[in-house]
């Protein structure tokens, strides 16, 4: 016997779902996620997901995008090439503010891209569950549930059952 990814299992409507998501979470489990073909309202609260992290990233990179830009024009016209234009000082913070968004701007569009692709694990080039015989109608018009093997309460045939009593279709053991 190969080593199990986890149970997917099929239903058929969003509140079908969401009921689903509500009871496998009740019932202990904790590797759970929802693949659907549009955002179901409150499915994240019923699978028991927190907030996400992405926008402490991209607020952390804009501020060092605001560091950076400031050290750079400091260094560059205070420190390292000096030139006094119209009287005004070689440093004047005033005359750095556009380059200070710009580069704000600039690692905070990073930080949302390279954080999103860290976060959600990506590239990834094959996850286990392509391998559901129906998983191709996730796109469609189908909802699916998975559990993960590395759930603590996962056991292969209580876990195929308790999903198949909550109203689950073509349930199956994915291997990893």
């Amino acid at each position: 016997m190969s080593n199990p990814w986890g149970v997917v299992a099929e239903f058929d409507s969003a509140a079908a779902i969401y009921a689903a998501a509500e009871k496998t979470t009740g019932h202990g489990y904790t590797r759970v996620d929802a693949h659907t073909p549009f955002p179901v309202h409150g499915l994240d609260h019923a699978l028991k997901q927190g907030p996400s992290h992405l926008g402490w990233i991209v607020i952390c990179c804009g501020a060092l995008g605001i560091a950076l830009a400031q050290l750079m024009m400091w260094w560059m016209n205070a420190s390292d090439y000096p030139i006094w234009v119209s009287g005004k000082e070689p440093y004047a913070w005033p005359s750095t503010v556009p380059v200070t968004f710009e580069c704000m701007v600039l690692l905070s569009a990073f930080g949302a891209v390279f954080g999103m692709f860290g976060l959600n694990k990506l590239p990834r080039l094959h996850h286990p569950i392509f391998a559901h015989s129906t998983i191709g109608r996730v796109t469609d018009d189908r909802f699916f549930l998975s559990i993960e093997a590395t759930d603590p309460k996962f056991d292969r045939r209580a876990t195929v059952t308790f999903l198949e009593s909550i109203g689950g279709k073509h349930v199956e053991v994915l291997e990893d």
